[in-house]
């Protein structure tokens, strides 16, 4: 005779395991506070997250006022997936200068395809969490997010 479970118990196994995500990806505390120092206390330039261990969003590496849009792509791997949020200063075409957060969704070529899944699902949900963000900006490869082409983006927002 086969045992199976009652419906009972199955659905109440189900209920103890909440899922924060789709993905059933979290985010941890700091990746908000983080954004927020940007954001707010402009004591930061860029910050790049990574999904740790399948599991849960972790500020992976952020940048002080002084960091360079160069120093951001290059702390963006060419092999994995990432998250960046980049806090972009530039001219607007009338010669004034502003300030737009953008949002960076990097999934190179090259990555795992388990880890672009992880990261597109993860994504949204994410993203929602960081409040303020003007600009978002997918790449597949370095072209796609250029300086300059970003900046054109920020511009038409």
């Amino acid at each position: 005779a086969c045992h199976l479970h009652p419906p009972a118990l199955v659905s109440s196994t189900r209920l103890s395991y909440p899922s924060p995500m789709a993905s059933g990806v979290g985010v941890a505390n700091e990746c908000v506070t983080t954004f927020q120092d940007l954001k707010l206390k402009h004591t930061l330039r860029y910050i790049v997250y990574k999904i740790e261990n399948d599991k849960q969003i972790v500020v992976e590496k952020s940048k002080s006022p002084e960091g360079t849009y160069e120093e951001f792509m290059a702390d963006l791997p060419g092999e994995d997936c990432r998250y960046g949020i980049f806090d972009m200063e530039f001219q607007s075409d009338d010669g004034r200068l502003q300030n737009k957060i953008v949002f960076v969704s990097w999934s190179p070529d090259s990555a795992k395809i388990k880890s672009k899944m992880l990261y597109a699902s993860s994504k949204d949900a994410f993203r929602r969490k960081l409040v303020g963000i003007s600009t978002e900006v997918q790449g597949t490869d370095r072209s796609e997010v250029d300086k300059e082409r970003v900046i054109e983006k920020c511009k038409h927002i």
